[in-house]
């Protein structure tokens, strides 16, 4: 390296001699430095589009891009509603989207080129609400005013390497429920919780996912009715008391719940709290600590005309909790379902699109919102389009929304 180097200076010092001296008294001015306009904003809403001022393909957004948009129309859908995702172990990505009439399913590897590989139709009719869980390579669905649609089963593997668009039939359907709104499933323990299924009065329906294609039923927990929405987690946060417990947070119209449901023969309902201003006890989802629990209302915005609100709820006291604050935001949109991934809420805002909160110590209010994509353009008002959930948990950074009119979204952090 040291020999390379006396080269270049030599030849540097030839060059300059040959100039007539050293070319630091030349008085030609130095180029002017152009700045390259911006790229012009796509109007393709299908995308790929980059947020170029503060829009993608006609869609408003800060900090992420959209990567591409698939319309109801190519999933012969007529509404979407919720949806979940599978990585499998090749690293494909997969997002499952739910439809007014069943599932779709999109490998999403190459999210600027995604590919439909397949459908799984709804078991009994078109319906509105319909949930997708997955645990060891299955997924699970259940739907509301659906008849008798009971747990539909379908093997995930069976979308490897499929390059068409066929329609499946499920592997197996529990038939111990009817209709239901929701179903949870703790991956850790391999258990799965229906709700708001006639049975079990709406609240925890219990099963064993042990044997895949044979859910077996263990127990109910109705102690406070009908739950609208649950996440069970092993618990390991500072009550000690019930470290190592398997714990549910739970959303019951109008109030939260938790509750030990580790002797599925035997739960246990903690505490219960509410807070002000109630309209709907919607969905809940807890920090990383396992300290603080964030909690939507679904007809708070609409029937108090309060801004888009995160209710903060503390549970470092599984047997007492109690209303930390109530997060504001700056739209008056409807908050729907949102999940937690580090330090940041990946919250479904109907009129509002994804928006993303970040928070630090969450004693105190400290969330904020640092990006957002706009799946609704027209507003940011209190109604019931626009974007039902979100998906954050692909190991690319991946990120799929449903929306209830434009189908699924395919965005990204920038």
């Amino acid at each position: 390296m040291k020999k390379l180097t006396l080269i270049s200076s030599s030849i540097i010092a030839l060059g300059l001699m040959s100039c007539g001296g050293s070319g630091t008294t030349s008085t030609t001015p130095p180029p002017s430095t152009i700045t390259p306009p911006p790229p012009p904003v796509s109007t393709d809403t299908t995308g790929p589009a980059l947020c170029v001022n503060g829009e993608a393909a006609t869609f408003p957004c800060s900090g992420m891009k959209l990567q591409k948009r698939i319309p109801l129309d190519d999933m012969n859908g007529g509404s979407g509603n919720d949806i979940w995702g599978w990585t499998d172990s090749n690293d494909n990505e997969y997002a499952l989207m739910g439809l007014n009439n069943g599932v779709q399913f999109v490998r999403i590897t190459d999210p600027e080129n995604p590919i439909l590989v397949g459908k799984l139709p709804t078991e009994t009719v078109s319906a509105t609400w319909r949930d997708i869980k997955v645990y060891n390579n299955h997924a699970y669905i259940v739907a509301d005013r659906a008849g008798s649609h009971g747990v539909q089963i379908f093997d995930l593997t069976r979308l490897r390497g499929v390059t068409n668009n066929p329609t499946y039939a499920a592997d197996a359907v529990y038939t111990g429920i009817g209709s239901a709104h929701n179903i949870a499933i703790n991956e850790d323990t391999g258990f799965a919780y229906v709700v708001g299924a006639a049975q079990c009065s709406g609240g925890l329906h219990m099963l064993d996912l042990t044997d895949a294609l044979n859910p077996a039923f263990v127990g109910c927990h109705s102690d406070q009715g009908y739950t609208h929405d649950t996440q069970c987690v092993i618990y390991d946060g500072p009550d000690n008391e019930h470290d190592g417990k398997e714990i549910c947070f739970r959303s019951n119209e109008d109030s939260v719940s938790v509750s030990d449901v580790t002797n599925k023969n035997n739960p246990v309902t903690l505490s219960s709290a509410t807070y002000p201003s109630f309209g709907y006890t919607h969905q809940n989802w807890i920090d990383d600590s396992h300290s603080f629990i964030f909690v939507g209302d679904e007809l708070d915005e609409r029937d108090f005309q309060v801004a888009t609100r995160t209710i903060v709820m503390d549970v470092r006291d599984l047997d007492n909790i109690t209303l930390a604050y109530s997060h504001v935001q700056g739209t008056n949109a409807i908050d729907h379902n949102m999940y937690v991934v580090g330090n940041q809420i990946y919250q479904a805002n109907y009129h509002a699109g994804l928006r993303v909160l970040e928070f630090g110590n969450l004693a105190s209010n400290t969330l904020r919102e640092v990006m957002f994509f706009d799946t609704w353009p027209a507003d940011n008002e209190a109604g019931f389009d626009g974007a039902w959930s979100v998906y954050p948990y692909f190991p690319s950074g991946n990120i799929v929304i449903s929306d209830i009119d434009s189908g699924l979204f395919i965005v990204a952090e920038e």
